[in-house]
């Protein structure tokens, strides 16, 4: 019997550690830390919003650009090395995923906003919206995330 208890109790840390030395190395960041750098006007600083183009025309964390967790694979060549990049979604599940693909390509500065958008607008932090939300939801769509369309009110 404890044979079989300690066989299952290696066998749980051994599944365990597989799993987490698959995480990327994504460290949490306050929201009161981003503001602050934020207000700083760190240029060391990239946010990226890895939801919809719909979700984010509808507000986003103010300086973010948008670039779908599911395309950014396809758009590593926009995206720096040499920032912080802050990931964010809705809850957090999209982030963790686009953080898995950046960390696969190499890269390492990944940091993930917490609460994400959700927590964002409970605690009624600024929200930011284009100028011409159809406009910038087409823009991401088309893969220019960083257009003029996307220029906030």
């Amino acid at each position: 019997m404890k044979f079989w208890i300690s066989l299952c109790v290696v066998t749980t840390v051994l599944l365990s550690a597989t799993v987490y030395a698959a995480d990327p190395e994504v460290a949490p960041l306050s929201q009161e830390v981003l503001l602050e750098r934020m207000q700083d006007n760190d240029s060391k600083l990239l946010l990226l919003d890895v939801r919809s183009p719909g979700e984010y025309v509808g507000g986003h964390v103010p300086g973010a650009v948008n670039v779908p967790y599911d395309r950014i694979a396809s758009q590593l060549a926009g995206i720096p090395r040499d920032k912080d990049l802050v990931l964010y979604c809705r809850s957090g599940r999209r982030a963790q995923i686009a953080a898995e693909v950046l960390s696969s390509a190499g890269y390492t500065r990944l940091f993930h906003l917490d609460g994400d958008m959700q927590a964002w607008a409970a605690n009624k932090r600024t929200v930011e919206t284009p100028a011409d939300p159809a406009a910038c939801a087409a823009a991401v769509e088309q893969g220019s995330p960083a257009t003029a369309a996307c220029a906030p009110l």
